[in-house]
């Protein structure tokens, strides 16, 4: 499932999320890592679970330490995603926990009037837009994935997305 613009506005409006100022709530926090994950595909749990010492900033990359597969891994960065992780505390980062974060999320989606939203189509949203920019062997390395066909699952691009490259 694809994400739209509007959808992503509407949620951070209803999470409290704000572009300027301090992440002081669990809403914000969760506004924050949704936007992480439309930057990097990176799963919640994956977000939630990092701590200061995983953060490279000035090498604009981050260290998953334990993924879904039990892989570590380093994910790169855009730069919208160091702004965005610079942003949250440095002594703990996250604060809240994945299972309060999707209620959180969930209450939002519902509040901002969308039927179909989860957390995870974020990382189907990243995969899709980030292939427009790897190549697929850099593609499936930075989101842990060991298989190139599982990428299929997630890569959902558009007959006119693939179009408008060809030119």
């Amino acid at each position: 499932r694809r994400i739209s613009a509007s959808e992503i506005k509407r949620v951070l409006i209803t999470l409290g999320y704000d572009e300027v100022g301090e992440i002081k709530t669990a809403q914000q926090q969760v506004g924050l890592a949704f936007l992480l994950a439309l930057e990097t595909a990176m799963r919640l749990g994956e977000m939630l679970a990092l701590e200061p010492r995983d953060l490279h900033l000035d090498q604009r990359y981050l260290t998953i330490r334990d993924s879904k597969n039990d892989d570590r891994r380093d994910v790169p960065l855009t730069q919208r995603a160091v702004e965005l992780l610079r942003r949250l505390p440095e002594d703990r980062l996250f604060s809240t926990s994945r299972d309060q974060a999707s209620v959180l999320f969930g209450r939002a989606v519902r509040k901002a009037g969308i039927d179909d939203l989860r957390f995870h189509d974020s990382r189907h949203e990243a995969i899709t837009r980030l292939a427009r920019k790897l190549d697929v062997l850099d593609l499936a390395r930075m989101i842990g994935h060991r298989d190139l066909r599982s990428l299929r699952t997630y890569y959902n691009a558009t007959a006119q997305e693939i179009a408008q490259r060809l030119d």
